[in-house]
């Protein structure tokens, strides 16, 4: 960019250059034809008359003309390209970042800032950071460029006149800042609102359009998006009101230089090619200043949405990933929790209290207690998930920390209460998180018939091809929880956690899963959060989760009051 840049410039100042002789031979070619220089190339080229050079300066000015044209174009071609591959190391490198990131942070901050950080305000860098930063540099280059030249040519006008217009360029910008700064801030703001309004507005469609409050959401989108669009225009005007100013101010100092020149000896007729050189430079000058202040203030505005793509790339990265470290970590006798206590915030009371058991391999656990009592808590711990200073969780006495939490986690699958599906086939669905080309589709089938949903799946016409929609809304929350199911066993993990999985299933299809469940392999550990006590029938230990702590009950009397 510096070499295209450097180029562009030369380009410029070549092509400002040869209005003079190319002007001087044109008007005055027996006055032209005493400088040494213009003898020098009448020899070389072997012309007797001046006038015989006018076609081969002309030739030569409009190749500089063009040549300097298609430097402009080739450079505006790299940098746009340049800058649309900083944008997408920008977006990767945040949206990579993101996910890498503890499930604590994930919970702890709102999704849509994160959405609209790395959809919106990475484009946003781009187009209103990394271009007109470039464009600035450009500017810049080719106003030193021509300035240089211009005080070669007529040093007293050209320092006026770039003094003039440097003056007030500056005298505005100073003048401005603190609004576009201001308007920055509500851009960034706003914009994060209204990608939370239409997440909030179409995730709970359903309560909006049976409550009727759809002018409640309406008229809040309308005030977050009338505020952004009010600060977009005051950006946009602030950048480009001052080229018309600059345009007059041209004009007149074009008029008033004319009017000196024709004071000077010889006349205005003598003073052309002067005069149109210094014509041209400010011709090329004006827009390049224009461009330069534009860039600095449109960078200026975009400041709220550079520090919050600046805040996700500032995301530290686990010192170990999941790919470095999901072979090591051996699970063959039992998961142990000791004095292991846990809360989400330092000042916020504790969720568990001095835990202290032990999980057996291939023992079915049930976990039961009211709601809120801690049971997704102790889940997300087991699952790594959530971690704590206080106390250990410890595999066969290895206790899981930063360094191998990725390797615990590669022998759990997990099935939520609320099965998120993707807007892709069923297969894909089940094999979660693997591209087409390396779903196994007999793994799919198994998988699926041991949810209890692979003859279903086979009735469609498209089988496990059959698109589910967004979010699964095109199944019945029975479907989506067996595909969940189905997607855990897919997997074949050692672990499977069942957090009312089967709540929205029927008595009858739930048995049929549980009885799934039971005939794999004993080696499998299984863990079920339930509130139904027949869901834990057939668990070996069942432990009541109750004000953070960790109850053994008694199985048989459970069983009993089944």
């Amino acid at each position: 960019m510096l070499i295209l840049l450097t180029l562009s410039s030369v380009a410029e100042v070549v092509s400002i250059g040869a209005v003079l002789p190319f002007l001087g031979v044109l008007t005055q070619p027996q006055h032209l034809s005493e400088t040494k220089e213009i003898q020098w190339l009448m020899n070389s080229f072997g012309v007797g008359m001046p006038e015989q050079l006018a076609l081969s300066i002309t030739l030569s000015f409009a190749l500089l003309t063009v040549v300097a044209g298609s430097l402009r174009l080739i450079t505006l071609n790299r940098s746009i390209r340049l800058a649309f591959d900083v944008g997408a190391d920008l977006s990767n490198e945040a949206f990579v970042r993101t996910l890498n990131q503890p499930y604590s942070v994930h919970i702890g901050r709102n999704s849509s800032e994160v959405v609209n950080g790395i959809s919106t305000k990475t484009n946003e860098v781009i187009f209103y950071v990394v271009m007109p930063m470039l464009a600035l540099i450009n500017a810049l280059v080719i106003l030193f460029a021509i300035l240089v030249i211009l005080l070669f040519i007529i040093p007293d006008v050209a320092f006026w006149a770039f003094g003039t217009f440097g003056l007030i360029y500056g005298c505005i910008s100073v003048g401005i800042r603190k609004g576009r700064v201001q308007d920055s801030k509500i851009i960034a703001i706003e914009s994060n609102h209204i990608i939370q309004l239409l997440q909030e507005s179409f995730g709970g469609i359903r309560d909006i359009l049976i409550d009727g409050s759809q002018s409640t959401f309406a008229a809040q989108f309308r005030r977050s998006d009338s505020n952004l669009r009010h600060a977009q225009g005051n950006n946009q005007f602030i950048s480009q009101s001052p080229r018309y100013v600059m345009e007059a101010l041209g004009i007149v100092t074009i008029a008033a230089l004319a009017y000196l020149l024709t004071l000077r000896e010889g006349g205005l007729a003598a003073s052309i090619p002067t005069m149109a050189a210094l014509t041209l430079g400010l011709q090329r000058m004006l827009p390049m200043a224009q461009q330069a202040y534009h860039s600095w203030s449109t960078m200026n505005g975009a400041q709220g949405a550079l520090q919050d793509t600046l805040r996700l790339l500032e995301q530290p990265l686990a010192s170990a990933t999941p790919a470095q470290g999901r072979q090591v970590m051996p699970f063959e006798r039992e998961i142990a929790f000791k004095n292991y206590s846990f809360r989400y915030a330092e000042n916020a009371p504790w969720v568990l209290r001095d835990i202290n058991f032990n999980i057996p391999k291939g023992a079915r656990i049930g976990l039961r207690g009211e709601t809120g009592s801690g049971k997704s808590t102790l889940v997300d711990v087991i699952m790594g998930l959530l971690v704590s200073p206080e106390g250990a969780m410890s595999i066969d006495s290895e206790v899981v920390g930063p360094l191998n939490v990725h390797a615990w986690q590669a022998h759990i699958a997990h099935v939520p209460q609320d099965v998120f599906l993707t807007d892709s086939s069923v297969a894909s669905n089940i094999a979660f998180g693997l591209s087409e080309d390396q779903i196994d589709i007999d793994r799919v089938r198994r998988a699926a018939y041991q949810a209890k949903i692979g003859e279903l799946i086979e009735s469609w016409p498209d089988q496990f091809n059959t698109f589910v929609g967004e979010r699964g809304v095109q199944l019945s929350g029975g479907q989506r929880q067996r595909i969940g199911i189905a997607r855990a066993m897919y997997k074949q993990a050692d672990v499977i956690i069942f957090d009312e999985a089967t709540s929205a299933l029927d008595t009858t299809t739930e048995a049929a899963v549980m009885q799934s469940i039971e005939a794999l392999d004993a080696d499998l550990t299984v863990i079920i959060i339930a509130h139904r006590l027949s869901t834990l029938k057939r668990c070996d230990f069942i432990y009541r989760v109750d004000g953070g702590s960790i109850i053994l009950e008694d199985r048989e009397k459970i069983l009993s009051a089944i």
